[in-house]
């Protein structure tokens, strides 16, 4: 048995594995990069390597740095985690290399299934059903467009080395063909370090399911049921559940068997997941679902499948690695009840759902959920990763009592002041068609405009935010209103700010506090605010205009479509911006002309720098 174990990843990822690693007793070694020097899993660990920069390319994706920190350390094993370097095969190859157990697949596996066009070729001859597309080797640009024409649009063009939504572009028009695989190619570049695409059939009404497979050094391979993770935004999974809704026992039978067909293809060991897109234009049937790839690692969603399982799937990935034989056997496995996990990430919906960076001065998570999470109170959300702030999980005996059960964990999660997606995904299990399981990929699209505004304060939190601001009633933002009253404790006025500005007045009945206070946090339905007594403030105070277009976070500027002098219409592309490892398209808000331009192709911008300004035309 694995006696030391290094953790090749950082966050919550790195502390779900301490967890089993711990209790398994093992001595467990995190890495950290310079922005990572106070974080929790560096601290969870029994010893901690600085390894590098900030930045990921400079730190966490630098093998022979790992690898060295093993070494130092004295690590029997090293695990990748499920990002980062957990499915590059070279680095799997190196660590087995160095003498060291690598807790993953075998590299050859990793390479077989790691672009998915190869994938997709291997899983046709092994008879394992693919969506219909182009996987070929001319990457022309115009026969591509060709290739796409034939399949017939809508279509979707993916980086073959893909994964976590990057690099994959949705193409309802030819004339929109040679843009968007552009950007592909370019997104696709800068985070995998391979440009090449494939092209495939868009399905219309498209279900993510996925199956978990297992495999150990023995020959033998069971799946754990599948989950589903249709609900998705820009292809990146919001909430996944387990079981599939209307998935019937003879389709589930199928499906998990072609996925221990794919797996044993590539002779699997270790976790690993098989992904397939599900038409559900007619229900969930066996003959409408295809393969799409396989990811050659344990997947952020493992969770569900733990909970309906009972089954600790990083203690397996560290029995396999060690040489032991599957703890459990197909017949031994079985489905109890349902579990759903919402990701939270720090991120402003109301703003195009542009990531929310800084300090973590409140963090609260409820009791009765699974909290798999990186950060704690007093911590930080880094610009430099992932602003994934924890996973929340539910398990109930049923799919409406894990449901019920995730939406009051969301309703009782408080942070700030970081910005979340909480009240985002509150509003997502009320939807009707998910609440009856009627869930396909495009729903989140659908249904955004509902989803993502702020929500009104009910009056009961104004008037407790004002007692709590206002020690007894005076001159200024509190004025007394008619004062004495009979039977009855005088009434008072107060003029409230919120954090994004909105002025309330407030009458309110009692002072509920001894000497006010200078702030209020107010949380409800996973929405977060701050409320400040209105202050007079000085003629001088002026607002951006509207036609000011700024840089909503730290980025690179990888295009710059108009020039000083343009005229513009209102969504035309201006901008765009290389943040967090993904392509930002900053837009015109109205018709004009552009006025100002302050954006170079390759430049580095700062937030809330001043990148474009359109002026209107009179």
């Amino acid at each position: 048995m694995i006696q030391s174990l290094l953790i090749a990843n950082r966050g919550e990822i790195a502390c779900r594995i301490i967890r089993t690693a711990r209790d398994m007793g093992m001595r467990t070694i995190a890495v950290y990069s310079d922005a990572d020097a106070k974080a929790l899993h560096v601290r969870e660990a029994d010893e901690a390597v600085h390894i590098g920069p900030s930045a990921a390319r400079e730190s966490y994706l630098v093998g022979a740095k790992i690898i060295a920190a093993a070494k130092a350390t004295k690590a029997d094993a090293i695990h990748p985690g499920y990002g980062f370097l957990s499915e590059n095969a070279e680095f799997a190859q190196a660590v087995m290399d160095a003498g060291l157990i690598w807790v993953g697949p075998n590299p050859a596996s990793i390479t077989a299934m790691g672009l998915k066009d190869a994938a997709k070729t291997l899983m046709a001859q092994a008879g394992v059903p693919v969506t219909p597309g182009y996987m070929g080797d001319n990457q022309d640009p115009a026969f591509l467009k060709e290739r796409a024409a034939e399949i017939g649009y809508p279509i979707l063009i993916k980086a073959v080395a893909g994964g976590g939504g990057k690099g994959m572009r949705k193409v309802e028009d030819a004339a929109d063909f040679a843009d968007a695989l552009a950007s592909c190619q370019r997104e696709a570049s800068a985070s995998f370090g391979n440009a090449h695409v494939l092209i495939e059939k868009y399905i219309q009404r498209p279900r993510h399911i996925e199956v978990q497979v297992f495999g150990d050094t023995y020959g033998n391979i069971v799946h754990l049921f599948e989950r589903d993770c249709s609900l998705q935004r820009r292809h990146q999974k919001v909430i996944e559940e387990a079981p599939a809704p209307g998935m019937d026992e003879a389709t589930r039978a199928q499906l998990c068997a072609v996925a221990v067909k794919a797996a044993k293809a590539v002779d699997y060991v270790g976790a690993g997941t098989i992904e397939f897109i599900a038409d559900a234009s007619e229900g969930l049937r066996a003959d409408r679902i295809w393969f799409m790839e396989m990811n050659t690692r344990l997947q952020v969603e493992h969770p569900v499948t733990e909970e309906i399982t009972g089954v600790d799937l990083v203690e397996w990935q560290l029995r396999v690695a060690s040489g032991e034989a599957l703890p459990k056997q197909q017949g031994e496995l079985g489905i109890n009840g349902w579990a759903m996990e919402a990701r939270l990430y720090a991120e402003n919906p109301a703003t195009g759902f542009l990531p929310s960076t800084g300090p973590l001065d409140h963090l609260e998570f409820p009791e009765e959920l699974r909290i798999d999470t990186g950060v704690e109170q007093g911590g930080e959300v880094s610009p430099f990763y992932d602003p994934m702030v924890a996973k929340l999980i539910a398990w109930g005996e049923t799919r409406d009592a894990a449901m019920d059960r995730l939406r009051d964990g969301i309703d009782g999660t408080e942070v700030w002041p970081v910005k979340t997606n909480a009240g985002f995904l509150g509003r997502l299990l009320d939807l009707d068609d998910f609440g009856l399981g009627d869930v396909d990929t495009g729903l989140i699209a659908r249904e955004v405009d509902n989803l993502v505004h702020p929500s009104e304060p009910e009056p009961e939190e104004l008037a407790e935010a004002a007692a709590l601001l206002c020690a007894s009633p005076g001159d200024g933002p509190v004025s007394a209103i008619l004062g004495f009253r009979l039977n009855a404790p005088p009434r008072a006025e107060a003029r409230l700010l919120d954090d994004a500005g909105n002025l309330y007045v407030v009458a309110f009945d009692e002072i509920e506090a001894d000497a006010p206070t200078a702030d209020v946090l107010a949380f409800a339905d996973g929405f977060a605010r701050r409320y400040v007594l209105d202050e007079p403030r000085g003629s001088g105070h002026s607002a951006a205009s509207d036609g000011a277009i700024l840089s909503p976070m730290p980025g690179r500027i990888i295009a710059v479509d108009v020039a000083v002098g343009d005229i513009v219409t209102k969504g035309q592309k201006l901008v765009t911006l290389e943040a967090m490892k993904m392509e930002h398209s900053l837009t015109a808000p109205f018709d004009g002309v552009v006025a100002e331009l302050n954006a170079e192709t390759g430049g580095q911008v700062q937030v809330e720098a001043l990148l474009v300004r359109i002026e209107g035309v009179a």
